[in-house]
């Protein structure tokens, strides 16, 4: 688990699915993800599932996104690297009534460092699709810049990222 400023990140489980599947059934929401996702209640199951599952083979996934004041689940963020991903990935997902607070630049900061600390990474990047303006904003926020573009799963993506400063190298090794 991690805490930051307002958010507790932790991992996703089985009980998040009626908040998960509500976030995921708004067409906003899951029309902006690299990751195509549809929005019934089966796609938010398997797209849940997808998340669990990755940590029990990589150790790492995304957490829920929690809010400490009051409890409640706001989304999802955190260390991404499914098979054929082009490279460590830091991703976010916020139900909309939490667009807007900052949720996503604060725990998308958090899964950087962790990236880079936890996970010895050397470059985080993220996979933003073409015209969804908000998250091209957090990644500037976060310190990612426009690396390239490319496709993804037969889809155009922008990919931002950013590598490792000198003094996290120093601290880590």
């Amino acid at each position: 688990m991690i805490e930051t400023e307002r958010l507790i990140l932790r991992p996703l489980a089985g009980s998040d699915f009626d908040d998960y599947a509500a976030m995921m059934a708004d067409p906003d929401v899951a029309g902006g993800l690299a990751e195509p996702v549809g929005t019934s209640p089966e796609d938010a199951w398997r797209n849940l599932a997808t998340f669990i599952g990755h940590r029990e083979i990589r150790g790492f996934s995304h957490w829920a996104v929690v809010e400490k004041s009051t409890g409640r689940f706001a989304g999802r963020a955190g260390p991404w690297r499914p098979h054929g991903f082009p490279g460590l990935g830091v991703g976010w997902c916020l139900a909309r009534e939490h667009w807007g607070k900052g949720y996503a630049t604060e725990a998308a900061r958090a899964s950087i460092a962790y990236c880079f600390s936890a996970l010895d990474a050397d470059e985080v990047i993220s996979l933003i699709v073409p015209g969804n303006t908000r998250s091209i904003a957090v990644a500037e926020r976060i310190g990612h810049r426009h690396l390239r573009d490319t496709e993804y799963r037969g889809e155009p993506v922008h990919i931002y990222g950013q590598r490792r400063e000198p003094a996290q190298t120093e601290r880590s090794g």
